[in-house]
């Protein structure tokens, strides 16, 4: 892995690095399927977003997109394509401003090439590009909140 350190004067969000972790496509039912899609299967689509730290007590974290898109004509898969992008960030900001800079502001600079990443894959297994319309990380990161006030750990 190449360094990760940012240049000096560097602002408050650093990209170092970004990676494609892990990449699936498959066709369960190929080559059939190919012969009887007669419509364009509807995309089922699930995201999530993680963060952590590279080092402990360093600024330097791992932001994590996942992204799982199921196709399905009917009740017969078509595909399931599961990509998680990452990127390796310095972040220097205010302990307050760190959950939203790495669950809003870090995939909101991935989201592109992971976006990218899905469509050529999906294009590349013989069906439409699947383009993902753009994500509202603010209203997801202010969900996932939501969801932990109302389940704190420990009341599971």
């Amino acid at each position: 892995m190449s360094d990760t350190t940012p240049p000096p004067g560097a602002g408050p969000l650093v990209l170092n690095m970004q990676y494609t972790k892990d990449l699936s496509f498959e066709v369960p039912g190929a080559p059939s399927i190919f012969a009887t899609l007669r419509e364009p299967p509807a995309i089922d689509l699930q995201l999530d977003v993680q963060a952590r730290p590279i080092q402990e007590g360093e600024n330097v974290f791992e932001v994590t997109l996942d992204i799982r898109a199921d196709a399905k004509v009917q009740d017969q898969v078509c595909f399931i394509a599961e990509l998680t992008y990452c990127g390796i960030f310095t972040v220097n900001v205010e302990e307050v401003d760190l959950e939203p800079v790495l669950l809003v502001e870090c995939p909101r600079l991935l989201f592109p090439f992971a976006r990218n990443i899905l469509a050529e894959v999906t294009r590349d297994g013989g069906f439409p590009p699947v383009f993902l319309n753009p994500i509202d990380f603010v209203a997801l990161w202010q969900s996932r909140r939501g969801q932990a006030m109302e389940n704190p750990v420990g009341n599971a």
